[in-house]
């Protein structure tokens, strides 16, 4: 299985990362580290995220690395990462 993002979901993460480098340089290492070993384990295991709660007929996942919400999808052979959101966020149905 290969991991891709979408544009939008690269932006995303690169945007968290870059928020919390603002206040604490070390704390944005530790999350994107934490971010990438999640992702990377969906490599292997593609279907263990959980369906997003909020709109659980919607075949998109999600892996939560606090306090943020990574949101996928699996086509064929690739998972995409479509969103990344912080949990404060009000979600609302992907698309991608």
């Amino acid at each position: 299985m290969k991991l891709r993002f979408t544009p939008t979901g690269r932006a995303q993460f690169l945007a968290a990362v870059s928020y919390i480098q603002e206040d604490d340089p070390a704390a944005a290492r530790r999350f994107r580290r934490r971010g990438e070993a999640a992702l990377r384990r969906l490599e292997r295991f593609p279907r263990s995220g959980r369906p997003i709660p909020e709109f659980s007929e919607l075949p998109y996942r999600e892996v939560v690395v606090p306090p943020h919400r990574f949101f996928y999808k699996i086509v064929e052979k690739t998972v995409w990462v479509v969103a990344v959101w912080h949990g404060a966020q009000i979600p609302r149905a992907p698309s991608g």
